[in-house]
């Protein structure tokens, strides 16, 4: 399946091969799909997936990043060919990233953004909301991310902004059930963010959508010419792609719409997921289809870009915020503004 240039491979034991200036994908030994190599930027591989060498080589020679992932989505490693990004303009970021006072505002930024995302999020099940008392339980959850974000200019260091923004998260998490049609809260129950593995259904989504995300910033700035490694609100650690999680944190609550909406219009159901020894729980191999199929839906939708002005498919927002931050980067002048809309 194939959107915005990536290519994602969902089916177990499936292989990957070059086929002269094509990518085959086989299943059990039977050609199911054909790829141009000039169509694609990136290929994503869930789970277990053959590839061979030739076809290694030559993505990377070709510029298009292919990257591991495991079964809950999470990342095992990423193969690139020559880095071509910009020079100066990294030399820019990594000065800027000693700057106490640059990163403190970036970070308080990537916050913002996220905060201001998922406010609007529980805002909008409030609406909806046909208990009153529901209605007023996610209000209340709402105002409590409103005051979290009145303090966001307040905070001195990135200890306090991080503390800030894991009580908004709290806040936020302790209310998503009750955005979830009440015939299927039992089975999507979710008691906060749980992660490595995640420990319910709802979790398993998560953490699956986030994978997407990830790949999709990290392959983002990249492009602007950035180094996904170095980043601003997030600790800098070895094989942590930093200012891809920063630059992610605004669009988790995309991810959230949908799983919520996977969830509500019956797309997916208890049945979907595998729940194994030790408590962990992820999707099941269809189910992985269905919601790769729904986030490249998703990503095709027009969005109004509010610094823009103008419309631009979700799945070019993160290029548009990566440029953004590159310009950040570069000019004092240009503060980033992290992507927020209704």
């Amino acid at each position: 399946m194939q959107l915005l240039n990536t290519l994602y491979v969902t089916t177990a034991d499936t292989y990957l091969r070059l086929d002269n200036d094509t990518l085959r994908v086989e299943v059990e030994h039977e050609t199911r799909l054909r790829v141009p190599l000039h169509h694609l930027s990136s290929v994503v591989c869930f789970g277990h997936t053959g590839l061979s060498a030739p076809l290694m080589h030559r993505l990377a020679e070709s510029g298009v990043a292919l990257v591991l992932l495991d079964d809950h989505g999470r990342f095992k490693a990423r193969l690139e060919g020559a880095v071509s990004g910009n020079v100066l303009l990294r030399q820019a970021q990594f000065q800027r990233v000693a700057d106490p006072a640059f990163t403190l505002d970036i970070a308080r930024a990537c916050v913002a953004g996220k905060i201001k995302n998922t406010r609007q999020v529980l805002q909008r099940g409030a609406r909806e909301a046909k208990v009153e008392g529901e209605a007023k339980v996610l209000a209340r959850l709402a105002d409590d991310l409103a005051a979290a974000l009145r303090a966001l200019p307040e905070v001195k260091d990135l200890d306090s902004l991080r503390g800030v923004e894991g009580s908004a998260a709290r806040h936020y998490f302790s209310g998503l059930n009750l955005l979830v049609r009440p015939d299927q809260r039992e089975a999507f129950a979710m008691d906060g963010r749980t992660r490595r593995p995640p420990l319910d259904r709802f979790n398993a989504m998560l953490s699956f959508l986030y994978s997407m995300w990830m790949n999709d910033c990290r392959s983002a700035l990249e492009a602007a010419g950035l180094d996904p490694q170095v980043g601003f609100l997030h600790a800098l650690r070895p094989g942590r792609a930093a200012l891809a999680l920063d630059l992610m944190e605004e669009f988790r609550p995309w991810a959230d719409r949908l799983a919520l909406t996977l969830i509500n219009r019956g797309q997916l159901n208890a049945h979907d997921f595998v729940l194994r020894e030790g408590g962990g729980v992820l999707l099941a191999p269809d189910a992985r289809k269905a919601v790769v199929v729904a986030y490249q839906e998703r990503k095709r939708d027009e969005i109004n870009h509010p610094l823009l002005a103008q419309s631009v498919p979700l799945g070019l927002v993160p290029l548009v915020q990566a440029r953004l931050l590159a310009r950040a980067l570069r000019d004092d002048a240009a503060p980033y503004v992290p992507f927020v809309t209704k």
